[in-house]
């Protein structure tokens, strides 16, 4: 439902908008058509209507190479509104997708996006209208490089999901009416369990309870969904991904879960990572990296010359579920891998970040404008802000073109939150208060009670929404702007 102020605010975005200067196409390509429409999917056995984006010949998701300009017209059949975000890319303002920047595609409507692509990489693109991303409306965008081109090497993308049987509106509605009904109880400052969703029955799993120590563990997961997807197929049937032996295998996992953060296990294969949310790292060798939401990791692999079966699972985590699919070469024999591991997950937390260092970071320079900003909310109450306000109650951040700016993203609630920047890569720079010269991204992890700083450039005009990428928290109100001066 859109508000008066909703619509000011949309009116405001789209005369900025028109004031923006477009930039140059360096030349005409045939546009791309991608279609907004449900779709079918067997999980576990049974039936389910997701959302999706396909092109013209149904797949989901694009490759694209990054010397040609992005030309694209969506359409959408739904018989609602929808809106495509293309996460990862920097484009002009009017066309970066959300709900902040432009109207939303009415059923049976479309709209063309057209700019240059300034660099490759693993990126995704996906609803951001109301929790249609938690449908499944996502889909892979890879932007391939002059090197990814020249490579002699195979990609094999991975997109995670969680999934539940009960729509994602109706698991928000559930998890407020919980919070409500424990409002005055002398609960309020604990976590009231995980809802769960398929039988419509509310769990009692308290992550986020008081432990004997007196200390408030932190919580984990909002949800407890029915299944976890990797390339829309659960562990019941994986996919099975053809590899040769003796090859190189460039992993680009994407993790477009709505409230679910995991560890990518790659087994007996031992693999190193060179990329994370699209951006070069120093390369980090090991089997096993933590992922949370709307991050992306790009993982060489070499397979052995004698082949084999090489499963790569994502596990959930703070527990036991998984997901993932099963690269294989030609008669290998390929085992059925429980949907469950052996041992609880850990949670997702800095350690990876502490180790990462951007190899294409900014320029040295002093900030020109520090911010601080407060990640506020609870469980209990499933109210959640940025300094206490809610995204209709927001109040911009106010930068100016040119400026160096950090903004330091201090979590003052129980759960871990994933923050994700439109408009502009940032570099890692302070993890409490240690400073780093950490990587380039575009979602940053921030633990509960800790604190992150990220240092950008502000190079891009316009409105640009600051948010968490837990969809039911974002929902929920933990969404802001930084709004050009």
């Amino acid at each position: 439902m859109i508000t008066r102020r909703d619509f000011l605010n949309n009116t405001t975005a789209a005369a900025v908008a028109l004031s923006l200067p477009v930039r140059a196409v360096a030349q005409a390509t045939p546009q791309t058509s991608l279609t907004v429409a449900t779709r079918i999917l067997e999980v576990k056995g049974r039936s389910a209507t997701v959302l999706g984006i396909t092109d013209d010949s149904g797949k989901s998701g694009l490759i694209l190479a990054q010397n040609e300009p992005f030309d694209l017209r969506v359409t959408n059949t739904l018989n609602e509104p929808t809106v495509i975000h293309w996460h990862g890319l920097t484009p002009p303002f009017q066309y970066d997708g959300s709900n902040v920047s432009q109207d939303p595609i009415q059923s049976g409507g479309t709209h063309d996006y057209r700019f240059d692509l300034t660099r490759g990489g693993t990126n995704w693109m996906h609803s951001h209208f109301g929790l249609q991303e938690a449908s499944l409306l996502a889909a892979p965008l890879i932007l391939q490089s002059a090197e990814d081109l020249a490579a002699d090497r195979q990609d094999v993308t991975i997109i995670l999901h969680d999934f539940s049987f009960t729509p994602p509106t109706e698991i928000l509605a559930r998890l407020q009416s919980v919070a409500m009904s424990h409002v005055g109880s002398g609960m309020a400052a604990m976590n009231m369990g995980m809802v769960r969703t398929g039988q419509g029955s509310m769990a009692g799993m308290d992550y986020g309870a008081i432990d004997m120590s007196g200390q408030m563990n932190m919580d984990l997961n909002d949800v407890a969904f029915d299944a976890f997807l990797a390339n829309d197929r659960d562990l019941s049937d994986p996919e099975i991904v053809p590899v040769d032996g003796n090859s190189a295998v460039r992993l680009r996992v994407i993790n477009a879960a709505s409230s679910s953060n995991f560890w990518i296990d790659m087994g007996q294969l031992s693999g190193r990572l060179i990329a994370v949310d699209g951006m070069n790292v120093a390369p980090i060798f090991g089997s096993r990296f933590e992922i949370a939401m709307a991050q992306r990791l790009d993982i060489d692999v070499n397979i052995p010359a004698g082949g084999g079966a090489f499963p790569v699972l994502a596990q959930l985590e703070g527990g036991k579920a998984r997901t993932g699919v099963i690269m294989a070469s030609v008669s290998a024999a390929i085992a059925q891998i429980p949907s469950e591991a052996e041992l609880i997950a850990p949670p997702v937390l800095l350690d990876l970040e502490r180790q990462l260092l951007g190899s294409e970071g900014l320029a040295p320079r002093a900030a020109d404008l520090s911010v601080a900003l407060d990640l506020t909310g609870d469980m209990s109450s499933y109210q959640w802000g940025i300094n206490g306000r809610t995204f209709a109650e927001r109040e911009p951040v106010q930068i100016t073109l040119g400026q160096r700016v950090e903004i330091t993203l201090r979590n003052q609630t129980m759960m871990s939150h994933p923050m994700h920047l439109h408009g502009h890569h940032f570099q890692v720079v302070g993890l409490g208060r240690a400073r780093l010269i950490g990587a380039m991204r575009d979602t940053v992890l921030i633990p509960a009670m800790e604190s992150v700083t990220i240092a950008f450039d502000a190079d891009n005009p316009g409105e640009w929404p600051l948010h968490c990428h837990n969809m039911y928290h974002m929902a929920a109100g933990m969404m802001t702007t930084l709004k050009y001066t």
